[in-house]
């Protein structure tokens, strides 16, 4: 019997947990600090254990570490490092879903020297990304061809009938990660020019992105994600002029996330000058209102008081006399915590993750246009797809490393065949699933 340790027990947890402890050779210890979370998701299930594990707490950590053969991290990144390398202190393989950082790059040579394998960035973005687009370019390559341009979107967003709310978005997975994304810095190549975007100008660089979803053409927001450069040499396609990876967002979402940043509240600094006020009081504050809220507002933003924007920071809130949810903090936690209560999926809804990638490949006699795109579901009143597309490949991951079916070892990610082969075929089995267009351009 192998022992697997999840650490974390979040939106994205259950089809992982569910799934792992279905294989007859292995038992689950789902480790949390709110034990009924743990609890809930363990059930009754024979091969599952729910155990209360304050991470911070090294010591309770490392004996953990110490009796499981392979632990799964869905803490926040920040975490992972310390369970990296505690694993490798102990000999014990690692999954993560997260993107590789240097502090865990820095692991490699120590990993390798161990035996172990430290799998990270096998979600769905990263990692079906990753794992579809590595597929494409190397039936590409060995078919004589090189890839001279490649795009790719993800989105995990409402499915059409559920996209009720001004924002286009619910949240599927953890909210203030969703709103740190929005402070990164992005960086990409078009046509052979680098085109290098500050973290706080990101939302002003956005365009349509049509993308068809169940027979009907939506228009969507795409903007950067991230550093897209690095790619180019982990893709294997160094000599290509385009590189782009970036979000998908509903029509509307970029325009107020832009004054949303200009308003200062993805500031990650806590205040201690907030006790006790409303919403209002605390807008009024950041800006300096003496007077009229509303116009003060839309005079800061430089936006008409009528506007669209506008009419999205009333719907959630940030004008009213409710009260703040939190005595103090950071305006992102207070922004956080209000988007949480107004924009979550009603029993039944359905979320849709949407991937979509566009490769242009040049053959000696002929280049081809080449579109793969995922689109996939949640299911009403079960697991989101961004639950299933999240977890199911960490989980088959795992399954595969325990199972010695993957015997690499170090610091990896799922852009070699031994890897996405076996994952990627698993989940078609499971309905997640690409189709494939292509146009052939002359």
């Amino acid at each position: 019997m192998k022992n697997i340790l999840v650490l974390g027990a979040g939106l994205v947890a259950g089809p992982l947990v569910r799934y792992l402890m279905d294989q007859p050779d292995f038992h689950v210890t789902v480790a949390t600090r709110t034990l009924s979370k743990a609890e809930k998701l363990v059930g009754s299930h024979p091969r599952g254990t729910a155990h209360q594990l304050d991470v911070e707490d090294e010591a309770a950590l490392e004996a953990l570490i110490r009796q499981t053969d392979l632990a799964i991290s869905l803490l926040p990144y920040t975490y992972h490092p310390k369970v990296a390398r505690l694993c490798v202190k102990h000999g014990k393989h690692m999954v993560t879903t997260s993107y590789v950082k240097d502090e865990m790059r820095a692991l490699d040579g120590a990993a390798k020297k161990a035996g172990v394998i430290l799998l990270n960035e096998i979600g769905v973005d990263p990692g079906i990304d990753h794992m579809t687009a590595m597929r494409v370019i190397h039936h590409v390559q060995a078919n004589g061809g090189q890839v001279t341009a490649f795009s790719s979107y993800c989105g995990g967003l409402p499915a059409p009938e559920a996209n009720n709310n001004p924002f286009g978005y619910k949240f599927s997975w953890s909210p203030k990660g969703v709103l740190l994304a929005g402070k990164n810095p992005a960086r990409f190549l078009r046509d052979g020019q680098v085109i290098n975007i500050p973290g706080e100008e990101l939302f002003a660089h956005y365009w349509t992105v049509p993308v068809e979803v169940e027979g009907r053409v939506i228009d969507f927001e795409g903007y950067p994600n991230r550093d897209s450069l690095p790619y180019m040499e982990i893709y294997g396609i160094t000599s290509a002029r385009t590189m782009f990876r970036g979000t998908l967002r509903n029509v509307g979402w970029c325009a107020t996330l832009k004054k949303i940043v200009e308003l200062g509240l993805l500031d990650e600094e806590e205040r201690d000058d907030i006790a006790g006020m409303t919403f209002a009081q605390f807008l009024a504050k950041l800006i300096n209102s003496q007077g009229n809220l509303r116009q003060d507002l839309a005079a800061y933003l430089r936006i008409a008081p009528d506007s669209s924007v506008m009419s999205n920071l009333e719907w959630l809130g940030l004008l009213s006399n409710d009260p703040l949810p939190l005595q103090k903090g950071a305006p992102i936690d207070i922004l956080t915590a209000r988007m949480l209560e107004k924009m979550q999926y009603a029993p039944g809804e359905r979320d849709m993750l949407i991937l979509q990638h566009e490769f242009i490949a040049e053959y000696p006699d002929h280049r081809e246009r080449i579109t793969s795109t995922m689109i996939d579901f949640g299911i009403p009143y079960g697991d989101t797809s961004m639950s299933r597309t999240v977890g199911l490949p960490a989980a088959i991951g795992t399954r595969l490393i325990l199972e010695g079916a993957i015997s690499l070892t170090g610091v990896q990610t799922p852009v070699v065949p031994e890897i996405y082969e076996p994952v990627l075929q698993e989940l078609e089995q499971l309905g997640i699933s690409f189709t494939e267009q292509k146009e052939v351009l002359g």
